[in-house]
């Protein structure tokens, strides 16, 4: 299992869920039940690229998992939590996935991840690639 992490620019649509999530909870949970998605923040700092996903309850060496690959970077989780008392019993399962398009000059072979009290953070070191000047040759074109 992997996890997909996609990174996303802020849209007109992201920002009208953002004001659904903050002002009509029922509307809220829907959007939550019906598309379920880890919730990230990223930065690019001068020599490495950070990323941070919420995945609260998670096991990460058997509930996440994290592809690169192309320059996305995929983070995918599963969860399963049963709850038994007093003869009641209820549980929560569910799949997240999200992808993120990483910056150029990612150097994808140096990806490191830690997960720390619901926070995975994912970060790779960035190496800005400047292209050579270079001279050149002018030809004199043929008269007619």
């Amino acid at each position: 299992m992997g996890a997909v992490i996609r990174r996303e620019s802020t849209s007109p649509l992201a920002e009208l869920f953002d004001w659904f999530d903050a002002g009509w909870p029922a509307l809220a949970e829907w959007r939550r039940e019906a598309s379920p998605a880890i919730r990230i923040e990223d930065r690019l700092e001068v020599d490495r690229y950070v990323l941070r996903a919420e995945l609260p309850g998670m096991d990460p060496e058997k509930d996440i998992s994290i592809t690169v690959a192309d320059g996305i970077l995929t983070i995918s989780a599963e969860r399963e939590e049963k709850v038994s008392e007093k003869g009641r019993s209820e549980f929560h399962y569910g799949s997240f996935v999200r992808r993120v398009t990483l910056p150029k000059g990612t150097k994808e072979d140096e990806v490191e991840a830690a997960y720390k009290d619901g926070i995975l953070e994912v970060s790779m070191p960035v190496k800005e690639e400047k292209p050579e000047a270079r001279q050149i040759p002018v030809a004199r074109a043929a008269k007619d």
